[in-house]
Parts: structure tokens; sequence; C-alpha cells
């Protein structure tokens, strides 16, 4: 009887529909799925980490990582990457702003910063590859090569987008779609330099201490 009566008095309007108030904004979707790969991303070189911990004494007789690693490049490498970062966040400011010139600017630095990184990066593999300690050498070199060239390439990648970024600034101007790239772009930059800053510990530092 008391079901009948609630149904009698039951009111479909009075229920919350979960069309009403439309699909989530763009922004939303978009920030929800960059991080979702960002996180990807770590997890990734997680793995990676892992292996490299794992191999880092298995070096087959060969050199070692304190008889190969410079310390004088890591630290222009680093010096390099982390000062991109903070000239990223200038640009950034200046995206929320919209200030073109100042975005141009920022970005410029970055890209120059980035791209000394990757130089000194290949340089470094260079020297390393010449003295025979290639990644088949060892499964040290070869988790050695896997993790910082892996970064490496990201970085390459990034350089690429911020290109293609500027240029669609240029011609599109600030509007949503381009501002909503590029500050994800961001995040993917400052996301690198995070690792780095791992990598440069586990790799570098205890490479040469122990």
């Amino acid at each position: 009887m008391n079901i009948a009566v609630a149904a009698d008095h039951f009111d479909a309007e009075s229920l919350p529909r979960a069309s009403e108030a439309g699909p989530a904004p763009k922004r939303v979707v978009v920030a929800y799925g960059f991080w979702i790969f960002l996180l990807s991303d770590i997890v990734m070189f997680s793995a990676l980490f892992a292996g490299y911990a794992v191999l880092m004494h298995a070096t087959a007789g060969g050199s070692t990582g304190a008889e190969l690693f410079n310390q004088v490049s890591v630290a222009m490498e680093t010096a390099c990457l982390l000062a991109s970062s903070y000239t990223c966040g200038l640009m950034s400011l200046a995206i929320n702003s919209q200030r073109r010139h100042a975005t141009y600017l920022g970005a410029v630095f970055t890209f120059a910063l980035g791209a000394a990184f990757l130089a000194l990066e290949i340089r470094e593999f260079a020297s390393m590859v010449a003295l025979g300690a290639t990644p088949e050498r060892s499964a040290f070199l070869s988790a050695f090569f896997t993790l910082v060239g892996c970064h490496g390439l990201h970085v390459g990648i990034g350089l690429l987008w911020l290109t293609i970024m500027m240029a669609q600034l240029a011609i599109q101007g600030f509007r949503p779609i381009v501002e909503r790239r590029l500050l994800c772009f961001s995040l993917f930059w400052h996301a690198l330099d995070i690792i780095w800053v791992g990598l440069f510990t586990v790799v570098y530092l205890m490479g040469v201490s122990s």
C-alpha cells in the first residue's frame, strides 16, 4: 500500500538529470586526458629506472659509470634544462596575459636551452661510443642508453612541438585551442625536468659514487 502511494506521488522532474549540465568543457576534457598521458609516461620511466637500478652493476668487465660520466658536461646539461623550465614558466605567464612578444621570447629561450641540453647529451653519447662503450657492450650500458636516450627523445619531441606551436600562434593568435596546447606543452616540459632530476640523481650521482 505504501509503495503504491509513493508511486502516485513520484515526480520524475524532481530527479537530477545527468544530461542537463551537458558535456564537460573541452578544456577540462583536454586537461584530464593530458594528465593521463603524463602519468602513463611517468609509469614508463619508472619501469626504465627500475631496470637501470637492477643492471647498473652488470658491466660485464667493461667500463663503469664512474669511468665514463663527465660530471662537468652533466652539470651543464642540468643547468640548461632547469633554466629552460624557468623560461617555460615565464612563457606560460605571458600566455595567460596574452602578451605575444613575451610568449615568443620565452619560447625562444626555452628552445635554445633545450637544444643546448640535447646537443650536450648527443656529444656525451658520441664520446662514450668512441671509447667502445656501446649499448651492446654490457647490460649496464644497454639500460643507460635506453633510459637517458628515451628522455632525450622526449626533449627532441618537445622542441618540435614548441616550434609547431609558435607557428600556430603566429597564424591563429591566442585562440582557446592554441592556449590549451601551449599550456599542455608547459606541463610536458616541466614533467621532463622532474624526470631529469631523478635521472641525474640515480644515474649520474649514484653512478659516480658507486
